[in-house]
């Protein structure tokens, strides 16, 4: 998606680059402090940038804080709940969008609501429910309450609600089932939301500290974020190390922003303009 620029609209333009340099700030900071030698970080005055590069603290991050086991829970858990929330929320988003049923207005507000609840309402209710199942720390118990959200459900059924009926009526009148409908056609068409609505999952999975740390009992089922703050509790004083922890946990979920960007600006710029 292409975007001319006016040369009237230029300066106004200009104004972003300082803001997104100081936006960018922390990050910068966060990198280079990590790549820092012990110490280096607390001296004064402070040093911008390292003068002696290292990579100590990452090759302590893995060797001896198990850094790659956290990595790969974090993996599994944002994994596994962004492929199950893709696929019941917009199965729910069909269903509102493109059925007919008794309740139908009722349920949809009802979802509706559920987005007014503040999360940490819901922290006890869940942990109960997982205690009684017995999914208390375990990877189960993260993942399970996350499989379906409210947003997700609201972003598939507005979307899904644009696609011409025409479509879904001729492919019912050529035999086809509700669920060839849903996968030939509906999931085609909602390329564009699923990796939207597949970022935000993965990041709000992956970024997710206080239901984890709730639930997880033992240490080596901890997510990055608890980790990380399980790791700040313990070496406070070795800031180079915690920002190395840092930018472990940060990257692999930028990274994943910049790469599929094309596809999340886009909608998102849609549903501005549409009103949707």
């Amino acid at each position: 998606m292409r975007v001319r620029v006016s040369g009237s609209s230029l300066p106004g333009y200009l104004w972003l680059v300082p803001l997104a340099l100081l936006t960018a700030l922390p990050l910068f900071w966060m990198v280079s402090v990590s790549l820092m030698p012990a110490g280096a970080a607390t001296t004064y005055p402070v040093p911008l940038v390292p003068h002696r590069p290292t990579l100590e603290h990452y090759l302590a991050l893995f060797k001896r804080f198990h850094m790659l086991r956290y990595l790969g829970n974090s993996l599994l858990v944002a994994g596994s709940i962004t492929l199950g929330s893709l696929l019941l929320n917009a199965l729910a988003g069909y269903a509102f969008a493109m059925l007919r049923f008794r309740g139908q207005e009722r349920l949809l507000r009802l979802v509706l609501a559920v987005l007014l609840i503040p999360v940490q309402i819901t922290i006890l209710p869940l942990f109960l429910m997982m205690r009684a199942v017995g999914l208390v720390g375990t990877f189960a118990g993260v993942i399970l309450p996350n499989l379906a959200s409210a947003l997700g459900i609201f972003l598939m059924y507005q979307f899904m609600r644009t696609f011409p009926i025409s479509l879904v009526e001729a492919a019912r009148m050529d035999g086809a089932s509700e669920w060839q409908i849903f996968w030939r056609i509906a999931l085609p068409l909602s390329r564009p939301m699923l990796v939207t609505l597949g970022l935000l999952t993965f990041m709000s999975a992956w970024n997710d500290f206080l239901w984890p740390l709730v639930i997880l009992t033992r240490q080596t089922h901890y997510t990055l974020p608890v980790a990380l703050a399980n790791l700040i509790g313990e070496r406070v004083q070795d800031v180079e190390l915690v920002m190395a922890g840092s930018v472990v946990t940060t990257m692999p979920v930028l990274l994943l922003f910049l790469v599929l960007q094309r596809y999340y600006i886009p909608v998102l710029l849609r549903g501005g303009l549409s009103g949707t």
